[in-house]
């Protein structure tokens, strides 16, 4: 059972505005019917004189085509179609674009949201103009003749969604044309980057505070899938959203599984994970650009189609690489953390981590763009001795202020702290969101694979003695080699053969000295001379180890294994009599998708696609009972499906 607070300290109800509810015919007058004038099912007559939560449900079964709100998805959407503004974080997949689009098509005039990615808003603005909800961006891939025109769509009430740069918002030009048209709300996507202790800031976002000073009477929604309380209320204070109201959904996405290993092959740990995944799509992370290039050519040598994306590649390959991983399946992106913010694509089945993120927000927020579905995805993070130092040489080296970079500190300690527990991963990663999990989750390494320990004390009292009687001025591959006895050129050069500590470790390898070595710390008894070129040194927090007061319990580490992967991906599988269907859909969505140029998603989800081969719907009709199709879908893409499944039908049972 999860608990949660559903209010930001600090956020109030205030008076709301004038809910302006415009003529649901106008919202959706860009829907194609199956003949002229013919309105979908859902769209009945007395609609506008019906509760608010009746219109928002018949909007959402007759274009989106479910048939029910998730979580806190109705309160939201009556709060801002109602005219107050709000504050959401929701988990990614946990459907916030439907907190902003139904309330923008419940109220008169344009909905206005701002978007920090270019390829955010169009492959948002493709998915939109699918359902048939008339929808445009405005952003610097369009020329002047292309801008004028949307600007006369939306003096002439043509549109019901507009996407724009925070930057070009906060531009006068901008807001003076904004003030002389009817606005029905603003809408601000990833809020999280309003932030400078976030993991993702960005300085046009500050700007937008001046929203609720030109614009008092129009309702604002932010909305983030990541922020710790602290960040929650920094957004809502640089917002200007205090006295909004606040909706905390669960941090938990249940379908993801999370694993974590110290590197021991890397290599061959990936591939272990990935084997299960093979012709799906997944995304790779690592710290440089370098590694990122190694890494996918490596992998594509291995037999997979994998992408490098990073800031170094010229924007036009970016942009290329992009749109293939959107559009075409079983696409491996391997990439620097330039890549993935608002990625809108629902069947990445897993994300991996070569190296470590730089906070738990971090890694919550890219881990979160698998299984955005809700199908079964899974994660894996390996780290080293070496990201520690790397992360801690990158943040001493910038020219951040003082207080930033302990804060940085403390989370990088957190998220290494995260990644040696021996409790359930999920409970601790939402316990630091301020979530509470009482029972284990079953669903991640430490639940599957619970880690063995073993007895340090002896082990850590002879590292820290190594530590303390060679000056503490040298790394972890220095003193190992002094504990294992090695006479290298380095040792005898110091006379650290002489010392009483050399040779005593005899009886643990390398790696176990290594993991040793990351957990203490993680731990606090040690520390990394970043200066001194990461030299370890003591802390006061390990003087009951060195004297014997206080036992040593630590995790042993383990290594990935593909067939634990396998036996454990517990993946929704269809019948094995129904796997032609599924192959014959996929093959008609993926037709369907290339004549239009746009992924193969934007036509149905893989859920929508198993629904369908399951119950195998025999009429138009039939096939709007299944979640994922609206009206709008139903016209371009039904008949061209029945006609796989009736095809099916008559091989199998004629």
């Amino acid at each position: 059972m999860l608990t949660r607070s559903a209010a930001v300290a600090g956020c109030g109800n205030p008076p709301a505005r004038p809910a302006l509810q415009k003529p649901l015919s106008l919202s959706i007058a860009g829907t194609q019917f199956a003949a002229a004038g013919e309105h979908p099912p859902a769209i009945r007559g007395d609609l506008y004189n019906a509760p608010m939560l009746d219109r928002a449900l018949d909007l959402l079964h007759s274009i989106y085509g479910y048939s029910a709100f998730r979580g806190e998805q109705a309160a939201i959407i009556e709060t801002v179609a109602k005219g107050n503004d709000a504050l959401v974080l929701m988990p990614t997949g946990g459907g916030k674009s439907l907190c902003y689009q139904l309330p923008a098509l419940l109220r008169d005039g344009v909905g206005i949201v701002v978007s920090p990615l270019i390829a955010l808003m169009q492959d948002q603005v493709e998915a939109l103009l699918q359902l048939g909800v008339k929808a445009a961006y405005l952003n610097s891939t369009l020329d002047l003749e292309q801008q004028r025109e949307i600007e006369q769509q939306i003096r002439r009430g043509e549109l019901d969604l507009l996407y724009v740069a925070p930057e070009r918002l906060t531009q006068e030009r901008m807001l003076q044309f904004l003030e002389r048209i009817e606005i029905a709300l603003f809408a601000i996507d990833e809020a999280h980057c309003v932030s400078q202790w976030g993991h993702d800031f960005r300085k046009d976002y500050l700007a937008l505070s001046l929203l609720a000073e030109r614009f008092p009477q129009v309702p604002r929604v932010a909305l983030t899938a990541t922020a710790d309380p602290r960040t929650r209320l920094e957004i809502a204070e640089r917002l200007g959203l205090t006295e909004a109201r606040c909706f905390v959904s669960s941090f938990d996405r249940p379908n993801i599984r999370y694993q974590v290993a110290a590197k021991v092959d890397a290599r061959k740990q990936l591939l272990g994970f990935m084997q299960s995944y093979r012709g799906q799509a997944g995304v790779i992370y690592c710290l440089s650009r370098k590694k990122v290039e190694a890494t996918a050519d490596w992998l594509s040598s291995q037999g997979w189609v994998a992408l490098p994306y990073h800031a170094g590649l010229s924007p036009q390959l970016r942009e290329h690489h992009q749109r293939r991983f959107l559009r075409e399946d079983g696409i491996v992106m391997v990439a620097t953390i330039a890549f993935g913010m608002g990625i809108d694509k629902p069947d990445v089945r897993f994300v991996a981590h070569l190296d470590l993120p730089k906070s738990i927000e971090a890694y919550y927020q890219e881990t979160g763009r698998a299984g955005r579905d809700g199908e079964p995805a899974a994660t894996l993070m390996l780290y080293g001795l070496q990201d520690v130092m790397r992360m801690q040489e990158m943040l001493a080296a910038g020219d951040a202020p003082e207080a930033f970079k302990r804060q940085e500190r403390l989370k990088l300690d957190t998220l290494l702290g995260w990644c040696e527990t021996t409790d359930c991963r999920r409970q601790s990663l939402l316990a630091y969101f301020g979530e509470h999990m009482e029972q284990p989750c079953g669903n991640c390494d430490t639940c599957l694979m619970p880690p063995q320990t073993w007895d340090a004390s002896e082990a850590a009292q002879k590292l820290l003695s190594c530590i303390y009687r060679s000056g503490q001025r040298f790394g972890a591959g220095h003193i190992i080699d002094v504990l294992r006895g090695r006479e290298t050129d380095k040792v005898l050069q110091r006379g650290h053969q002489h010392l009483t500590t050399f040779g005593i470790g005899k009886e643990l390898t390398d790696q176990q000295w290594r993991s040793l070595v990351r957990q203490l710390l993680t731990r606090g008894l040690l520390e990394m001379d970043v200066q001194g070129y990461g030299g370890l040194r003591l802390t006061e927090r390990c003087r009951p180890v060195l004297r014997g007061e206080e036992r040593l319990l630590l995790r042993v580490d383990t290594v990935v294994s593909s067939r634990d992967e396998r036996a454990r991906a517990a993946r929704a599988e269809l019948p094995a009599s129904l796997e032609p269907l599924w192959n014959a859909l996929r093959d008609c969505r993926k037709q369907l998708a290339e004549e239009q140029g746009i992924a193969p998603f934007m036509v149905f989800h893989d859920a929508t696609l198993r629904e369908m081969a399951l119950r195998r719907p025999r009429s138009l009709a039939a096939m709007l009972d299944i979640s994922g199709i609206g009206q709008s879908k139903l016209n371009n893409y039904g008949a061209a499906f029945l006609k796989v499944i009736r095809e099916f039908n008559d091989q199998v049972f004629a």
